[in-house]
């Protein structure tokens, strides 16, 4: 079992399309999906902790709860908004592709001075961005990378306008 998941992760990371293909179908790799999420999280935490330990402790609670969040927000565009005939997918197939397409993030864990933590945060983030759109992809049965990448794109505005509100209705609690 632990065999499968660090293959699944190696995979991930070189982001082998039918991987995403095979995730996507096995409901039993949501937890694993997860575990990806939290050691990406725990790996950011570990390459930031010159910047303080609660990175480390808080950040694995709120990946968790923005990966689920970001599964729904990418169903949402992807199936409602911008769907088409051959579209299908539920919530458990973008949680899982998308938990996998966290894996590059594990990088992060090298980022111990301000310097490499640069180079690896955002080499990283473009890196995961390629896997997301793969997983999209994947998941939502698209025929197109591009439509995959302005689904992922729409997505991640709509996230940060929320994210923006949240901070804005909260600043002055």
């Amino acid at each position: 079992m632990i065999n499968l998941f660090v293959s699944r992760i190696f995979r991930a990371i070189k982001i082998d399309i039918e991987l995403f293909e095979e995730v996507e179908k096995d409901k039993k790799a949501t937890f694993q999906a997860g575990g990806v999420v939290v050691l990406s999280s725990l790996a950011a935490g570990v390459g930031s902790i010159h910047l303080g330990a609660t990175n480390f402790l808080i950040a694995p609670a709120l990946s968790l709860l923005s990966w689920y969040v970001w599964a729904y927000i990418i169903y949402f565009v992807g199936v409602k908004l911008f769907g088409d005939n051959k579209t299908k997918s539920d919530h458990g197939e973008l949680l899982r592709t998308i938990g996998f397409s966290s894996a590059p993030g594990l990088i992060r864990v090298f980022g111990v001075t301000p310097e490499l933590m640069t180079v690896t945060f955002v080499g990283s983030a473009f890196w995961m961005l390629a896997c997301m759109v793969v997983a999209v992809k994947s998941a939502l049965d698209y025929d197109s990378l591009w439509k995959a990448f302005g689904v992922v794109v729409v997505s991640w505005i709509v996230q940060a306008f929320f994210l923006f509100l949240i901070l804005v209705l909260f600043k002055g609690i």
